[in-house]
Formats: structure tokens, sequence, C-alpha cells
């Protein structure tokens, strides 16, 4: 639908749903009582016959999808173990069962939103992503612990729980359209134009959210600039009696059951708190939107103090449990994976050294924690003379910032195509890893020149250490902008936990086997 047009007319004074304005004088701002009696009855009643702002209720599927691949994976596993004579089968089974959901949760198995995602070929991935991050979690602990439980016995019994666990989740996904028609929010925003275009853009440029945007009713006279969103009315500059009611009607006439409020100079304090109360005596939700950006939901405890509202922001991890946590997973698992990808890696270096003139590494300075620089490694891809036809390829890179990036690099050789597109040319840098570089997750690494061009923002990439995957890695890669890698790799270094660590590498391997965005 276009844009609807409000009618010119002279909005220093309250203007109600038609656009029509209406006196105010000093006596009737201070009203209480006709005020509360408008609250009451508002201007545009909802019809009884038409369908209820949508409610959310509780539901006990986290719970019961928790449960599901806690049994699903421990009661198969003690079954297996047991039959095939391993000591101590259910505390195997146990430890299994409870690392296996741990992990689940970790990645976000069990949110509502990701209940309400689509299922297919991406759930499947999804649950095959996270029993490998299982399977090398169990092969740490059996080397450590000293475990006589056969390996491969062990492999195989948790293979039950990773098909429970993959169909109990597309089940749980099907049909799509059923489940998501009763959690989606109907939102109408409310603010003034710049406010209300800034967050009308956000929310309509996404969709991993639940968030419905159907209207919006601006504050003052400024027009709103973004195109397609309905106006069923308009509040004025100042505070007025009908409010409320303007709101109001805005909520019944499109079935919303959020208002979103983008709180302004012409919008706050006592105005916001009256709009409050009038929307909660009508059942209406209310969420006012920060100018917070980038801040995880998890770093932020609302407090109050002297009647004041107070977000407490938590600093990002820079040290403590969490950081040696990360630390002793980076190296476990980069130790690990050399050794299981041994014979892979053996492979890879022949078919590089056969396929084409030149080493079967590349090794390259790049930029690490705080801007340190070090030497990292990967198979090589392209010709031997790459770095000197670079410059005679500047004129056509494909990609803003400081980045160089071709979809088809006449330098990238035939064996090196494959090897980008499956990202197995960066298996070597497991070695940075187990030497203390990088990690298995962060911003990817500079190189001196690009990090010399950056910019106080981009700078902050450096505060940890390059990873070898990461946001950029899991969410389109080579096809983002370089403005979009920025924004991603700064929200990585100031909201990373071991967890979120832990769901990006199994999301890893979704992207992987996918190839979007690499060349």
């Amino acid at each position: 639908m276009g844009h609807v047009e409000i009618p010119d007319t002279d909005l220093s004074g309250p203007v109600g749903l038609r656009g029509a304005s209406r006196p105010r004088t000093a006596a009737s701002r201070n009203r209480t009582a006709a005020l509360e009696q408008l609250w009451r009855a508002p201007t545009a009643q909802r019809d009884p016959a038409g369908p209820a702002p949508a409610r959310r209720t509780p539901t006990r599927g986290p719970v019961l999808a928790a449960l599901t691949d806690l049994l699903g994976l421990a009661g198969p596993a003690w079954l297996l173990l047991s039959a095939g004579d391993q000591p101590r089968p259910v505390a195997a089974a146990a430890v299994a069962g409870l690392l296996w959901l741990g992990l689940r949760g970790a990645r976000g198995r069990y949110t509502d939103r990701l209940q309400a995602e689509p299922g297919g070929a991406a759930c499947a991935a999804g649950a095959v992503g996270d029993w490998l991050v299982l399977i090398g979690l169990l092969a740490v602990l059996h080397t450590a612990a000293g475990s006589p439980v056969d390996p491969a016995t062990a492999v195989v019994a948790v293979v039950p729980g990773l098909l429970i666990a993959a169909a109990v989740a597309g089940l749980h996904r099907w049909p799509r359209s059923a489940r998501r028609a009763g959690r989606v929010r109907r939102v109408l925003l409310v603010g003034e134009a710049a406010g209300v275009d800034r967050a009308a853009g956000l929310l309509t440029s996404r969709t991993d959210h639940d968030y419905s945007l159907v209207a919006a009713i601006p504050v003052g006279a400024d027009r709103l600039e973004l195109e397609g969103v309905q106006v069923p009315g308009r509040l004025a500059s100042c505070p007025a009696d009908d409010d409320v009611p303007t709101v109001l009607g805005g909520v019944y006439a499109h079935a919303a059951d959020l208002v979103l409020v983008a709180p302004g100079p012409q919008l706050t304090g006592d105005r916001l708190r009256r709009l409050g109360w009038g929307l909660h005596d009508r059942g209406v939700a209310l969420s006012v939107l920060s100018e917070l950006s980038g801040v995880a939901a998890e770093r932020v405890r609302p407090v109050t103090a002297a009647g004041l509202t107070l977000l407490h922001i938590a600093p990002p991890l820079r040290g403590g449990p969490q950081a040696v946590a990360k630390d002793v997973l980076d190296r476990t698992g980069a130790l690990f994976g050399l050794l299981a990808l041994a014979p892979l890696l053996l492979a890879v270096a022949l078919s590089v050294r056969l396929s084409s003139r030149g080493p079967v590494f590349h090794r390259q300075v790049r930029q690490g924690q705080h801007n340190r620089p070090f030497t990292m490694w990967k198979f090589r891809t392209m010709v031997a003379d790459a770095e000197q036809l670079k410059a005679q390829l500047a004129v056509v890179n494909e990609v803003d910032g400081p980045l160089f990036k071709m979809r088809s690099d006449p330098r990238v050789t035939p064996v090196g195509r494959m090897l980008r597109r499956t990202s197995i040319d960066e298996l070597p840098q497991l070695v940075n890893v187990l030497l203390g570089h990088m990690s298995l997750v962060g911003p990817r690494p500079p190189l001196p020149e690009e990090a010399s061009r950056y910019d106080e923002r981009e700078h902050r990439r450096l505060t940890v250490k390059p990873g070898l995957t990461g946001l950029w890695q899991v969410s389109g890669r080579s096809d983002l902008s370089w403005q979009e890698t920025v924004s991603l790799d700064l929200w990585y270094v100031d909201n990373w936990s071991v967890a979120a660590d832990l769901g990006l590498l199994a999301r890893t391997v979704r992207a992987v086997t996918d190839g979007r965005g690499a060349y």
C-alpha cells in the first residue's frame, strides 16, 4: 500500500484520527477527569466482530524440546553402550546427554524464535552441526579423562540422538504458516518522523525477528520519508487530550498487539507515562525503543532508582573465566582438528602441489589482536605470482572498503577455486590457533595495508584475536558489503561468549556446505 497522505491542517494543536485540528486551552490540558474519561472511551472503537489483537501465550514447547533431546540421546546411548559391553554405560550416557542438552541450549535451539523458524534442510543442517560439535567435545573429554569406552562404539551410540533431534525439530516446525501465525507481533510505531523512519526501515529490511510493522503514528508535523507505511493518525507536537484515543484507534484499526514508541523531545517523560497508562488499561502491550545498538540483551540489566528506569550495560568480556575457557577450547579444538583431519590435509597438499607450479602453503603477514603482526598459513589457491598481479587488478575490485575481492579472480587455480568454495584452504590456520595467534571464532585477520586504512571504528575489530570463522563466515561471507562485515565483527567483539562461539562453530558447518559468498 502507498503512503497515506494527511490533509493539510494547522498542526499547532492536537490532531485526531481524521487529521482535523482541535482547539486546545490550558483548562482542557488540566482536566484530569476528562482525560481519564477519554481513555475509557477511545474515539475509534474496535469492532466486536473483528479480530482481537493477537496475544502471546506461554508455551511449553522449548521445555519439551529440551527434555526430548536429553532422553533421545541418553536413552539410546545407554542401550547401545550396554549392548556393547562398555564400562559404566549409565554414567557415559548421562554425560553425553547433558553435554548434548547444554550444547543445544547454548546454540539457542530452545528459544521461541528458533522454534518458529522454517524447517527442511536448514533444520537438519543445524542438528548435524550441533552433533559434530558434540563429537568434538566428547573426544576432548575422552582424551582428558582417559575413558575406557571404545571411541567407535561411543560415536555409534550418540547417532540416534542426532536422528531424533532432527526429526523432532522438523515436526515442530511443520506446518510453518500455522505456527508462525500465532507468534508474529503486529506493531504500531509511534514517534517523531526521524525515529519512526529509522525503526521502520530496520524492521522492514530484516526478517530474523517476529515483529511485523502494520502502521505508524507520527508525532508532530514532519512527514515520513519511508514509503508504504500506513498512517492512521497523527499526534500533536505537544501533549494533548487525544493522544491515547488516537493511538488506540490505530491499534484497533490495524489489529496491532504491540505499540512500539520511539522517544524524542516531543514524546518523553510524563507524556510517555500517560500513554502507557492508557494502553495498558486497554490490554495493549507497550515497548520503548532504545537508542542502544550492537549490545546483546544478556549485557543489559534494567534497574530502578529514584523513580528512574536505568539500563546497566555490562562491559564486553576481555578476561576472566570465559576468556580462559575460550583459550582452552581454541587450543584443544585446533589440536583435535589437526589430528582428525590429517589425512584430508595430506591429500589437499598433494593436489595443490601437483596441480600448479608453486609451494603448497601460502604464508602471509596479517594483523592480529591489538594490531600485532603474525604469519598466517593457508593452502595456496592462486598462481605463484598472484601478489605481483594484484596491482593490475585493483581497478576491477568488486567490494568497497579496504578489502580486495573478485568473484572470478583470474589468479585462482582450478583446485584453488574448489578449496575456497569449501573453505578447506583455511584449515592450516589451525596451526595459528594452536600457537595462540588466532582463535577458532573471531573477525578475519586483515592485511597490514588494510589495517593501516582503518578508521577508529574499524580498528576496534582488532580488540580480540582474529578467528578461523565468525559472524562474517555464517552471514554471507564475500557477498556482504564492507560496512556490513564491520558491523558484524563489532557486534562479535562486544558480545562474544563461549556459548556464542559454540553456536557459530555449529553454524559454520551449514555455511561451508552451502558455499554461498565463497570466492
